[in-house]
């Protein structure tokens, strides 16, 4: 296969014991585990925009974006752009950290860094440390609850 690889994944496929129900008083969870959600490969841009729309209605309180430079093919797309202010006005503590390779002007055009001013306490925008600044992958994770991983952010091939 050529070209980068994405992935999708659940906890349950990540971390043992993440699928778990914590024990209760009464006994109940804890034993209960659901299935193991397989690694999936997304191969298009369009898989990946799928991807992180998924993850991001999962999430219920923080949604985590490490990015080169806040990608407009993946988060200047509309259908992600509604699930982000449905996720942020659906839940009140509910919080979108971005950290990126480039500094992020705050009038810049961009719609995500546009809902940033609108709903200032929700969103955060922040520029890695220079000895960071290098790496090439990307990745969304929210909560807990799923991670959309991909090796190389500058290509959706």
């Amino acid at each position: 296969m050529a070209g980068s690889q994405y992935y999708f994944a659940s906890p349950a496929a990540l971390l043992p014991g993440a699928g778990m129900a914590p024990v209760t008083v009464l006994g109940r969870g804890g034993a209960t585990r659901p299935e193991p959600e397989t690694l999936q490969v997304l191969t298009t841009l369009e898989d990946v925009r799928a991807a992180n729309r998924r993850a991001l209605s999962m999430a219920q309180r923080l949604v985590s974006i490490y990015t080169s430079d806040l990608e407009p093919k993946l988060y200047e797309h509309q259908p992600f752009l509604d699930v982000v202010q449905r996720f942020l006005l659906a839940h009140s503590f509910a919080k979108i950290r971005l950290l990126t390779q480039r500094a992020v002007s705050y009038t810049t055009p961009h719609k995500l860094a546009a809902m940033r001013r609108r709903l200032s306490g929700h969103i955060e925008i922040r520029c890695v440390a220079p000895q960071f600044a290098t790496r090439t992958q990307a990745m969304l994770i929210a909560d807990n609850r799923a991670i959309v991983y991909r090796a190389q952010a500058a290509s959706c091939e």
